[in-house]
């Protein structure tokens, strides 16, 4: 069974969750930008050192987290950024997760909608790892966690109205104008809405 998403199953998913085929495959392109899935097998993932360190505080890990951040400060940091390159991201995650598994899988973004591991449960999954199966399985099981994060964030009106920046807000939160979210959706909006 092939693991990337066909047009097919994106039409069925933007139809299932009353959104224009056009505007899913704006989000789509956004945030996957090529694939759900790097040459190596593995899910796309973006490693959110900040969000380790911030999860690693939730579970009162303070010094133990000082001391990652010493370690392997592109790891666990209270700054964001530092991501480097797509290749490098897994092997941030095994360094992260061999500190805490469950924590460095909440603290990366996955698959083709980009979404957070710490929102599984939210999402509806039953456990952490029901969520990374399903990220690993296929681009279509990808696809419906995104389809999951837009309805529970209640972001599928903005995407009926065409109201870039409310979704980009919703969907990527407060800074998203320093990346331009919000216009870059609105132009692959009118590149698919024309095809």
């Amino acid at each position: 069974m092939s693991k990337t998403l066909t047009e097919q199953q994106i039409k069925d998913a933007a139809l299932g969750a009353g959104i224009e085929y056009a505007a899913l495959k704006a989000v789509i392109e956004i945030e996957a930008r090529s694939s759900g899935f790097f040459s190596t097998g593995e899910p796309a993932i973006l490693f959110e050192r900040h969000k380790f360190w911030e999860q690693l505080g939730d579970i009162r890990w303070f010094t133990m987290r000082l001391k990652i951040m010493v370690k392997h400060p592109r790891i666990c940091n209270k700054y964001s950024g530092g991501y480097g390159r797509y290749s490098e991201q897994h092997d941030k995650l095994r360094i992260a997760a061999s500190y805490n598994r469950d924590i460095a899988l909440q603290s990366a973004s996955w698959g083709v909608g980009q979404v957070m591991g710490y929102h599984w449960q939210s999402l509806g999954y039953e456990s952490l790892q029901s969520f990374i199966n399903d990220m690993y399985h296929s681009e279509a099981k990808q696809l419906e966690a995104m389809i999951r994060y837009i309805k529970v964030n209640n972001l599928v009106d903005e995407l009926q109205r065409h109201d870039w920046e409310g979704f980009a807000r919703g969907y990527n939160g407060r800074a998203y104008a320093k990346n331009n979210y919000d216009e870059k959706l609105r132009q692959a909006y009118a590149k698919w809405s024309r095809s």
